[in-house]
């Protein structure tokens, strides 16, 4: 039965890579399986509730790997380059899954409560908000920031899967790397929201 899921989910983001949202349709995804449509609403009842399934894939394993960067980090901000660099790889580790599942395709509503989604948004807001506690991050808004912070991540990552040379593809940048826009924007980003002690840090880390 999982095997026949994996199929499903597979051939979804193989069609959808080759024809977009158009061509996405569980009569499309049953004839690339060899399936009758009817056998595929045994294991998903919709097309809704597939791409559904497909994003919570990306949020389960994005969210195992925000853990294991900030249970790394003993002292300082619990947010990190590391961590920005692990949700870009993890959304190239499926370029179609990723985007698939923030394609217009999901339904844009609410987060459920027990959804990855919503764990990995959290997760993300509560690392921010005790930075702000502990005086690394300014005070604010932890919900402000955790989406922006979502959204530079989201823009890094759906530019790399959906240009395959970038950053190389504009005359002139030959010579630079993803790795190098990650870096960046992890810079402008800590900086953006650091507090003087953070400030402090981050130059004698790069005086060393």
């Amino acid at each position: 039965r999982l095997k026949v899921r994996d199929s499903i989910i597979a051939a979804a983001e193989e069609i959808f890579a080759e024809e977009g949202e158009a061509g996405l349709s569980m009569r499309r995804i049953a004839e690339r399986i060899d399936y009758s449509p009817a056998a595929l609403y045994k294991y998903f009842e919709s097309k809704d509730a597939l791409c559904d399934e497909i994003r919570e894939q990306f949020f389960e394993r994005l969210l195992g790997r925000l853990r294991a960067v900030t249970e790394t980090i003993s002292e300082g901000p619990r947010l990190s380059e590391d961590c920005l660099r692990a949700y870009v790889q993890t959304g190239l580790e499926q370029p179609s899954h990723y985007r698939l599942a923030f394609s217009g395709i999901i339904r844009h509503e609410q987060l459920r409560a027990d959804s990855f989604a919503f764990a990995a948004a959290t997760h993300l807001e509560d690392r921010i908000r005790e930075s702000m506690d502990a005086g690394w991050f300014e005070s604010g808004d932890s919900a402000l920031a955790a989406s922006s912070v979502w959204a530079l991540s989201h823009g890094i990552t759906m530019l790399a899967v959906t240009i395959p040379e970038y950053p190389q593809s504009k005359p002139g940048s030959g010579h630079l790397t993803l790795d190098d826009v990650i870096a960046f924007e992890a810079k402008i980003l800590l900086k953006g929201l650091a507090t003087e002690k953070l400030r402090q840090r981050l130059a004698e880390k790069q005086e060393k």
